[in-house]
């Protein structure tokens, strides 16, 4: 105790806080009179390096709660590089004190670096840093890579150590969704100045949170499996259900909005492969089904193609065309570019097929392979237009067929370890969240096959976190009378 006057006594840890305050509202003060309005954001940098040095696993929630409402920022600055602000930067800076504490012998337990996804992450990782050595161009290929490593460090291997404590699964995953919600109410409050029914306005009235109306779209089809699950909780207190139930009709209004066809449509698979799961339906049951399938389509394939072709009906504001045009392979400029991008990138196959071109390449490099033939009215010459449209494509260009079977590898355990989670956990509420979530990633990985966003923080921090959750609760499989701690 430090006795200032003759009756005020107080606690020397209370009288620095006092002083320091009191200091930086002096000099905050001088430097505003002196004209210099930036020292009040300069304490920012003070107080993220307390977090930092001594409670960086706040800086994990700050990451996930931060990552819908950061921005690019390229939006403000030209520079050689971009990143996404303020979530990425606090991805490095985790990252890297995750290192040094792996370094110094205060890394993760074994058992969470020995199960089969983190091995396939392993193996992924170690053959991407491979090709960027043999990269066409490293610099490239090095950014990209760094990017992947402060991904998934923090957002899968330090999401197990962070869900050891079961209450932070559902904290992460409403840290996600209440931002979520307010770029998704910004989003239709925007839309409705132009609106609702303007297709166009809805390609980019989430910018400047999200790049486009696709990977918006992407995210929306992850939680809505996730509300679901959460609405299906706690049967007795319906009280609790309310807002659960509104969260899911605003993000349900926010999807059918986002006119994002590849996001309706592996939302509708996946849950049609969630059913399969929750109905343990037999592998070879479902084997023989898509042989069956297949076959058909094979035998039928020039009726098919040629039916295709007749459908002329462009992407449209109209919910029902709009959906029929997710076949016309004649004249939508959309699904016309998609193939485009996907032809280019079987010929830069056929010239690298082993290790690829390098990983984040294949934007500076796919124009010399488009064809006349394939081009469409937004392909540009010089192929500044975006990726391969392909989680899988993306995979074997920049790393070449190992690439590819090493991304095929994770996603089979991680399909794998969801599906055995699902079945081992006996308690209910858990049960409900490993589908949920399960059927999120399946969301993902489905659209994976039309768009590829795991090189963004808005697509990487939902992806890997959700892999963590169906990882540690297999790896610590609860037991019953365990969830009330949600």
């Amino acid at each position: 105790m430090v006795k200032l006057f003759k009756n005020i006594e107080i606690e020397a840890a209370d009288l620095w806080f006092y002083v320091i305050s009191a200091i930086f509202i002096g000099l905050n003060a001088f430097f505003l009179l002196s004209g210099f309005e930036y020292f009040a954001f300069i304490s920012l940098l003070f107080v993220f390096a307390w977090f930092a040095l001594f409670a960086y696993d706040k800086i994990y929630f700050f990451i996930i709660f931060f990552t819908p409402l950061s921005i690019p920022l390229s939006d403000f600055y030209r520079l050689p590089f971009d990143l996404s602000m303020p979530a990425e930067a606090m991805m490095i800076v985790l990252t890297g004190i995750l290192l040094v504490n792996f370094i110094f012998g205060k890394g993760f337990k074994k058992e969470y670096l020995r199960n089969p996804i983190a091995v396939s992450i392993a193996v992924y990782l170690v053959w991407m840093f491979y090709t960027s050595l043999t990269s066409s161009m490293p610099a490239v290929s090095f950014k990209f890579f760094l990017a992947k490593i402060w991904f998934i460090i923090p957002m899968y291997f330090f999401s197990i150590k962070m869900f050891e404590n079961r209450k932070n699964i559902f904290k992460a995953l409403w840290l996600y969704i209440i931002p979520f919600l307010i770029v998704i109410i910004y989003t239709i409050h925007h839309h409705l100045s132009y609106g609702l029914y303007d297709k166009q306005a809805s390609h980019w009235v989430m910018s400047p949170f999200y790049n486009d109306h696709t990977s918006y779209g992407a995210m929306i089809s992850m939680y809505l499996p996730v509300l679901f699950g959460f609405l299906l909780f706690d049967k007795k207190n319906l009280l609790r259900k309310i807002p659960v139930f509104v969260l899911l009709i605003i993000f349900s209004i926010a999807l059918v909005l986002s006119y994002s066809r590849a996001a309706w449509i592996s939302l509708v698979l996946a849950l049609m492969l969630g059913l399969v799961i929750y109905f343990k339906i037999k592998f070879r049951y479902l084997l023989i089904t898509g042989m069956a399938v297949l076959s058909v389509i094979y035998i039928y394939r020039f009726e098919i193609i040629d039916r295709l072709e007749k459908n002329r009906q462009d992407s449209s504001a109209q919910l029902s065309e709009h959906i029929r045009s997710v076949t016309n392979i004649a004249t939508d400029a959309s699904n016309l570019e998609r193939l485009n991008r996907w032809n280019s990138a079987f010929r830069m196959f056929k010239e690298k097929p082993f290790l690829g071109w390098g990983p984040g390449t294949y934007m500076f490099q796919y124009a010399p392979f488009q064809m006349a033939r394939d081009k469409t009215i937004i392909s540009t010459n010089f192929g500044d237009g975006g990726t391969a449209h392909s989680e899988y494509l993306s995979a074997l260009i920049d790393s070449g067929i190992p690439g590819l079977i090493s991304f095929l590898l994770m996603v089979f355990f991680i399909l794998q370890t969801g599906i055995k989670s699902y079945h081992q956990t006996k308690e209910r509420n858990y049960k409900i969240l490993i589908w949920s979530v399960l059927v999120g990633l399946i969301s993902y990985l489905i659209h994976g096959f039309l768009n590829n966003f795991l090189d963004t923080d808005k697509a990487s921090v939902p992806f890997w976190t959700f892999v963590a959750i169906i990882s540690v609760l297999q790896i610590k499989n609860p037991q019953p009378g365990g969830a009330e701690d949600k």
